[in-house]
């Protein structure tokens, strides 16, 4: 009976086992309220707000600027480029051309090529979350104009009916499937426009974005994430600045401990609150029976530290290497530099090859094809019964730096050699065509020929050797 009784008492003051993730869990570690609701629903409440904040950072801090703009450089470069990859070598080339004519005047404003046209709406996709260009048809071809993200209309949420709908500007059919954008016609000096928004198809519409969660309509600011971490850092700077500068005015205090000094006070004082100013080498003379000391907390003597770890959660949450934010590169070495390197291309390619190529590129492509074949500009015969083989296409990206290219070359060359690699790979990664490569080798070759020119000739030691084998 004795030991039945303690099993109970026992099994009655024991702790309850419960099963949960600590993470779902609602104890005072998370009295922050991190909650998270629809990535749709929350993108639209708060991209408006992310946009207006990541742009005042853009053009107002350095930092912040760096980061968007090292994005950028190595999403887009030069431009990426596209190859044909139809079956004749004819229209391959004729596609090429007529792209390096067009890329040129692309602008519908004129004020900048096709690279310039991808590399905007890329940076305002990284500030403000999403960009947007228009496809127009002119009379000289196909133009382009970049639209901003409030341009199309935020305000406009509502059911058509049949199961189609519009969520913030962008119209959807029953099958949930884009086939609209609602744009506000603005001019460049309107600050705000009360016309009526304008449907326009979504083919004339390439709306480019990364999207955070599924089911997600408009895009989010890149900075969200350090939106708030920018704002703490300008503010420590800005703390450590007006600290330096003046301790770089103040010289010194002079105290009169005995009030017998001729020398007044250099200063006003009101109750217990002295007022001067302070200039370069400053001296001054303190009242009678006064000193003064300065707080120099043990923090503000590691504020250089500090910084700088708040500095590699930004270029963390950009997914930026530190070196390529801060340009300080003291504390790097070739291993670290490689290693930054190694992870910043896999992010570069991953946004190129799964948001910009397909949400851009491709679609522009496939308009572009169309539109010079329908015009006469490329002449093909059975483009409407082969419309897959004479879209087909491979991008090239511009190619990423390397940290030592002798070794990278090497490497290529060896994996060459080894089955491992084709050289239209090893070509493709430096941005090119293996086409254009080749043929603009052979022509060098036969312009070296004709003039009696032998840059790529063996050196002597080579000939040597090549002779003794024979």
């Amino acid at each position: 009976m004795f030991d039945k009784l303690r099993r109970q008492i026992a099994r009655a003051i024991a702790p309850e086992a419960v099963r949960r993730f600590d993470g779902a869990s609602g104890s005072r570690r998370w009295d922050r309220g991190a909650h998270f609701g629809s990535t749709s629903t929350e993108a639209l409440q708060a991209a408006p707000a992310l946009r207006s904040r990541a742009r005042y950072f853009y053009n107002n801090n350095a930092h912040a600027r760096s980061g968007v703009e090292v994005l950028t450089t190595n999403l887009v470069g030069s431009g990426i480029t596209p190859a044909s990859k139809a079956g004749e070598s004819d229209i391959r080339t004729a596609l090429g051309t007529a792209w390096m004519d067009w890329q040129n005047v692309a602008d519908a404003d004129g004020r900048t090529d096709l690279a310039g046209l991808v590399a905007n709406m890329v940076r305002a996709m990284v500030t403000d979350g999403e960009s947007f260009a228009q496809i127009i048809p002119t009379s000289r071809g196909l133009r382009l104009r970049v639209l901003p993200a409030e341009q199309i209309d935020e305000a406009k949420t509502v059911e058509l009916g049949n199961g189609g709908y519009i969520v913030a500007g962008v119209e959807f059919n029953a099958q949930g499937e884009r086939v609209a954008y609602w744009v506000l016609p603005t001019k460049p000096t309107d600050v705000l426009t009360y016309a009526p928004s304008v449907r326009i198809p979504a083919s004339d519409i390439l709306h480019l974005m990364a999207p955070v969660g599924i089911g997600q309509v408009r895009g989010v600011s890149w900075l969200a994430p350090v939106l708030l971490k920018l704002a703490e850092i300008d503010g420590l700077e800005d703390a450590l600045l007006t600290g330096f500068k003046v301790a770089a005015l103040h010289c010194a205090f002079l105290t009169d401990l005995n009030g017998q000094s001729a020398d007044p006070y250099d200063g006003t004082q009101s109750g217990s609150t002295l007022e001067s100013g302070l200039e370069p080498g400053t001296m001054k003379r303190l009242p009678a029976g006064m000193d003064i000391k300065f707080n120099s907390p043990l923090q503000a003597q590691q504020s250089v530290e500090f910084l700088q770890s708040q500095l590699r959660a930004l270029s963390t949450g950009l997914g930026v290497p530190e070196f390529m934010l801060t340009g300080d590169v003291s504390r790097a070495n070739y291993s670290s530099l490689r290693a930054s390197l190694i992870t910043f291309r896999s992010l570069i390619e991953r946004l190129q090859y799964s948001i910009i190529i397909p949400q851009v590129m491709r679609p522009l492509w496939e308009r572009f094809v169309t539109w010079s074949v329908l015009s006469g500009g490329v002449t093909v015969l059975d483009f409407e019964s082969n419309l897959a083989e004479y879209m087909r296409v491979e991008f090239h990206p511009p190619a990423m730096p390397w940290a030592d290219p002798l070794k990278d070359i090497q490497a290529t060359k060896e994996a060459i050699n080894a089955g491992l690699m084709s050289r239209r790979q090893a070509v493709s990664g430096l941005g090119w065509s293996i086409e254009e490569l080749d043929a603009e080798i052979a022509a060098d070759r036969e312009r070296e020929e004709s003039l009696g020119l032998a840059f790529n000739a063996p050196s002597a030691s080579e000939q040597n050797v090549n002779t003794t084998k024979k």
